[in-house]
C-alpha cells in the first residue's frame, strides 16, 4: 500500500438484536434532536417478535453506525400479494455518504428476495431531500397508492 492509499473499513450488516436499542436511540437522537426511546423500544420489540426478521444494523470498524427496520405483510391492507415496508432507516451523521444506508438497503432487498417478496413500500417527508434522494438512488418510485392525512380538531367534544 502506498502512502496515498487508505484502507477503508468494511461495512458489516447483521440482524438487529435487543441490545441495539441504545445505539438506535442515540443515532435517531442525533438525526431528530430528541429521544424517541419509547417508540423505538416498541418498534424493536415488534420487529424482533415477528416470525420474519428483516430488520438490520450496520457496523463500521466495530461501531454501530446505522439501522433499518422493516416488516413483511402477507395480504394485509387490501393487497393480495405479500409485500414489505421499510419503516425507518437511520445512519449516524458522522458516517453519512460512506455507503452505510446502501449496504443496509442491499441486504434488506436480498433478504426479501429470498422470501419471494417482490415489492417494498415506504413513506418519506417530501421536504426530507436527503432521504428522498436516497430512495431515488436505490430505485423507489411514486406509488399508485396515495398517503392521506387529516388533522383532527383538538377542541373538546361536547356530550350529546
Amino acid at each position: 500500500m502506498t502512502t496515498t492509499e487508505r484502507e477503508t473499513p468494511t461495512i458489516s450488516v447483521r440482524a438487529l438484536n435487543p441490545g441495539d436499542l441504545d445505539d438506535i436511540v442515540r443515532i435517531d437522537g442525533k438525526l431528530t434532536g430528541r429521544s424517541r426511546r419509547a417508540y423505538y423500544k416498541v418498534m424493536l420489540q415488534s420487529a424482533l417478535g415477528e416470525g420474519v426478521r428483516v430488520s438490520l444494523g450496520a457496523e463500521l470498524g466495530g461501531t454501530f453506525v446505522g439501522f433499518l427496520i422493516g416488516s413483511v405483510y402477507y395480504g394485509e391492507y387490501g393487497q393480495p400479494e405479500p409485500f414489505a415496508t421499510l419503516e425507518t432507516v437511520g445512519v449516524h451523521p458522522d458516517f453519512r455518504s460512506k455507503g452505510v444506508a446502501s449496504a443496509l438497503w442491499e441486504q434488506f432487498a436480498t433478504n426479501l428476495k429470498g422470501l419471494r417478496i417482490t415489492k417494498v413500500q415506504t413513506q418519506v417527508d417530501w421536504n426530507d431531500t436527503g432521504l428522498v434522494r436516497f430512495f431515488d438512488h436505490v430505485g423507489f418510485r411514486h406509488s399508485s397508492r396515495i398517503c392521506l392525512e387529516r388533522a383532527l380538531d383538538q377542541t373538546t367534544v361536547e356530550e350529546s
